[in-house]
C-alpha cells in the first residue's frame, strides 16, 4: 500500500520485562519459539504493502539491530524505500525538541523522502494480527484526522491496568482518552492519520515546549480533532511484564489461541537454517512448542523451547520458556521457569517457580 508509510516508535517502552531486557530492548524479547516482539508489528506491516518503514529506538538496541539486518527477511532491503533503523542523533545545537518529538524532528528526512501521503504509527507492546488496509479505509471514509484502533475486552487482566483507554460513540468517533482501569476499550498504541498533519502537530509541540506525541497532540487536542477509532476483535496480548508475556507464552499451547495468530498473513522472521530437532530414545514430548535445531533426551511438558536447545537424559521441564542454545544437563528440573539464551543449567539442579510468577534466569547464566 503505497499510501501508507510506516513508524514503529519503541521511545516510551520501558524496559519493562526484569532481566529479560537486561541486555536488549522489549521489542527484540523472544516470543513464541522463534519470534521476536518487533516481528509482528513489522508483519502486520508489511502485509499491507507498507515498504517505508522507519523504526524508532533510543536504548538497548544492538540486538534489535542484530535481529532485523537490512530487513530482508521481511521483503524490506530496498533500493529505494525498506526499513530505516534510526537511533538518537542530536546534533543540532539549536534543538529544542523533547522527548519522542525528537526523532520526528532529527529524522524529517525519512518523511519527506517516503512517497506515501499518510501514515500508520505503532509501538511493539501490543501483538495482534490487526488489518492495516482495513484500518486506513475506515479513515478515508470517515473523514478523521486520526483514527485509533482499539481493542474491547471483556476480561480484565492485569497486564491492562497501565493501558489507555477510549470512550467511543455511536458513530465511531472518540469522545474520551483517560486510565479507567476497569473500562473494556484498550487502546493498542497504533493510529493513522495524514503524515502532513502529523508533521504539522509534531511542530507545533515542539513549539509549546512538549514531549510526547499522543498525550500532547491527540489526548490534548479531543477538543478541536476529528478523532476515529477502528474496532480490533482478532487475538490480542500485551507484553508490559514478565507475568504478562508469561501468561501470553503459556496461552499459545492452546492450539485455538495458537492459530487465532498464526493463521492467514503469516509472521516474518529472521529467517536460521538448522537441522529438525532430534528426539532420543529416552524423550517424551506432550503439549509443546518445539523449534528446529534441539536435541531432547528428557521429558518436556507444557513448555516452549526455542532453537537449538540441548535436554539432557532424565531432565524434566514443565511449563516453561527456554531460549536459544539453552542446555539443561543430566536430571535437571525446571517448572515455571523462564530461561532467556545461552543459559547452561548444570546436572541434578531444580528451580521452580509459580504460574503466576516465573522464575527468571538471565541470558548467558551458568547455574
Amino acid at each position: 500500500m503505497k499510501e501508507l508509510v510506516g513508524v514503529i516508535n519503541l521511545d516510551d517502552e520501558l524496559d519493562q520485562l526484569s532481566e529479560l531486557t537486561y541486555f536488549r530492548c522489549g521489542a527484540a524479547v523472544p516470543f513464541a519459539g522463534r519470534y521476536r516482539l518487533i516481528d509482528f508489528v513489522l508483519s502486520n506491516m508489511t502485509g499491507a504493502g507498507i515498504v517505508d518503514i522507519a523504526l524508532f529506538v533510543r536504548r538497548k538496541y544492538r540486538s534489535l539491530m542484530d535481529h532485523l539486518g537490512e530487513g530482508k527477511s521481511w521483503d524490506l532491503d530496498r533500493n529505494h524505500g525498506g526499513l530505516f533503523i534510526l537511533p538518537p542523533d542530536w546534533n543540532d545545537p539549536t534543538d529544542v525538541s523533547l522527548g519522542d518529538l525528537q526523532h520526528v524532528h532529527n529524522n524529517l528526512d525519512f518523511f519527506n523522502r517516503s512517497s506515501g501521503n499518510s501514515m500508520v504509527h505503532s509501538g511493539s507492546r501490543h501483538i495482534s494480527k490487526v488489518d492495516l488496509r482495513k484500518v486506513y479505509e475506515q479513515h478515508i471514509r470517515t473523514g478523521a484526522d486520526i483514527t485509533l484502533v482499539y481493542k474491547p475486552v471483556s476480561e480484565m487482566r492485569p497486564e491492562y491496568e497501565s493501558c489507555v483507554r477510549l470512550d467511543v460513540n455511536e458513530r465511531g468517533f472518540v469522545t474520551n482518552i483517560h486510565n479507567e482501569q476497569h473500562h473494556p476499550n484498550i487502546y493498542m498504541e497504533i493510529f493513522v492519520m495524514d503524515k502532513y498533519k502529523y508533521l504539522e502537530l509534531v511542530k507545533d509541540c515542539i513549539a509549546r515546549g512538549k514531549s510526547h506525541f499522543f498525550h500532547d497532540a491527540i489526548q490534548g487536542g479531543l477538543d478541536h480533532l476529528k478523532i476515529g477509532a477502528y474496532a480490533y476483535t482478532g487475538y490480542h496480548a500485551v507484553i508490559n511484564s514478565v507475568e504478562s508475556y508469561y501468561a501470553s507464552s503459556m496461552e499459545l499451547l492452546n492450539r485455538e489461541k495458537y492459530e487465532d495468530l498464526f493463521r492467514d498473513n503469516p509472521i516474518r522472521t529472521k529467517i536460521k537454517y538448522e537441522v529438525p530437532t532430534k528426539y532420543l530414545e529416552n524423550s517424551n514430548v506432550t503439549g509443546s512448542l518445539v523449534a528446529n535445531g534441539c536435541t531432547i533426551e528428557g521429558a518436556i511438558e507444557n513448555s516452549i523451547l526455542f532453537r537449538s536447545v540441548q535436554v539432557g537424559k532424565g531432565a524434566r521441564i514443565s511449563n516453561s520458556i527456554i531460549m536459544q542454545k539453552c542446555v539443561i544437563e543430566e536430571d535437571a528440573v525446571l517448572e515455571n521457569v523462564i530461561m532467556d539464551k545461552d543459559v547452561r543449567l548444570s546436572r541434578g539442579v531444580t528451580l521452580k517457580g509459580n504460574s503466576i510468577k516465573p522464575f527468571v534466569i538471565a541470558k548467558s547464566s551458568h547455574i
